[in-house]
């Protein structure tokens, strides 16, 4: 295996390894250097998101949407994570452009830290009842990213969800999205266990002092090489 690669991993995997979001990690970012080639890699590959490591001593990472660089995205920095303790290179830290997000292993789970003020860009929306969520179409009317969800039991801290990006690529739901369940366990100032998508599973804890923690499974899922891009610049 080469490190011009592209490393596919699930996200957010589900207890019986079905559902996870598809994530593309390029581990050698050199390979693909400057914003307009990330970004047209990222919307050859087609995923919600892609992530370019730039530095794995520093753990230095750079996230690209089929259409838009990001600051901070949670999964990403999962994958990421996850992929280079597979490789060897663990990682206590990894820096997007937003802050310094830890991450760990911690029951079965990858883990990062994360602060609600790094989520750009996300509203979520209450909605009566799980049925409600499922009823909404792909993508709901309406503009900007939108996280919809409801209890399943409140008590217990378990929610249905669903992430509709809504910015006018191809991605028209997310299967699995951190940084909205990051927002949203903010939001509410409480733990939660969220399922979201078709078979996904995310767990979010607020950690104090600002901090949020979730943690979901990763899988590993294909090794693809990293598309060519010409004329660009």
């Amino acid at each position: 295996m080469t490190d011009t690669n592209v490393e596919i991993v699930r996200v957010f995997v589900g207890a019986d390894g079905s559902g996870g979001s598809p994530l593309g990690v390029v581990v050698d970012g050199a390979a693909a250097p400057g914003v307009p080639v990330r970004q047209e890699i990222a919307r050859q590959l087609g995923f919600s998101e892609t992530v370019f490591v730039d530095d794995t001593a520093r753990g230095t990472v750079d996230i690209y949407t089929p259409s838009a660089r990001l600051p901070f995205a949670g999964y990403p920095l999962i994958g990421a994570a996850w992929v280079l303790r597979e490789r060897g290179v663990p990682v206590d830290v990894l820096r997007p452009p937003a802050g310094d997000a830890a991450t760990w292993v911690e029951g079965g789970f990858t883990w990062i830290r994360g602060r609600a003020e790094w989520v750009s860009g996300k509203r979520t929306q209450q909605f009566a009842s799980a049925a409600e969520v499922d009823a909404l179409p792909a993508p709901p009317p309406g503009e900007g990213w939108l996280y919809a969800w409801a209890w399943q039991d409140e008590a217990a801290g378990t929610v249905r969800a669903r992430g509709f990006p809504r910015r006018g690529d191809a991605i028209t739901e997310d299967e699995a999205t951190g940084a909205a369940a990051m927002l949203l366990a903010d939001e509410l100032g409480r733990d939660l266990r969220i399922r979201q998508g078709v078979a996904s599973e995310i767990v979010a804890r607020v950690s104090g002092e600002g901090w949020t923690e979730v943690g979901g499974r990763v899988a590993a899922a294909e090794v693809r090489p990293l598309p060519q891009v010409t004329g660009v610049s």
